[in-house]
């Protein structure tokens, strides 16, 4: 059987791939800190993540690890063959592999402790009491 874009090898790489942006999208924090967030295939048929800012690359691998599976499967869909770095890591999703590339990351820690403008996970705590500003008043000026 081939291995073009009608295979059943290829249709199991897209799904690997929409499992992972399927979990990346659930984490705010990710979005919100990465800058030019780029995919493409590699010519071993997997996948390459690439990211500016945002969190590690093994912090990155650690989130797929635990959001990227279905657990209505028996066994592991996520694999992590080995330790990753500060700059990459490397996941098997479904069996095709994911080279994860951070450039000048800031890591999960710095990012949470790094003042900004707003963070999505501020605007959504519900347990601020009070008289404390919002941080959209803090945008806008309010």
């Amino acid at each position: 059987m081939r291995d073009d874009d009608f295979s059943l090898t290829s249709a199991q790489s897209y799904e690997a791939l929409g499992r992972v942006m399927a979990a990346l999208a659930t984490e705010a924090e990710f979005i919100e800190s990465c800058r030019d967030l780029t995919w493409w295939r590699g010519s071993d048929r997997g996948w390459r993540l690439e990211w500016r800012d945002g969190p590690y690359a093994s912090e990155v691998a650690a989130l797929l690890a635990g959001q990227a599976g279905d657990p209505e499967c028996d066994g592991d869909l996520v694999t992590v063959p080995g330790p990753g770095g500060i700059g990459s890591a490397v996941l098997d999703v479904l069996g095709v592999r994911f080279e994860l590339r951070a450039i000048d990351p800031l890591g999960l820690d710095r990012l949470r402790a790094r003042p900004g403008l707003w963070r999505m996970a501020e605007v959504l705590d519900t347990g601020r009491g009070g008289n404390t500003r919002r941080p959209w008043e803090e945008l806008l000026g309010g």
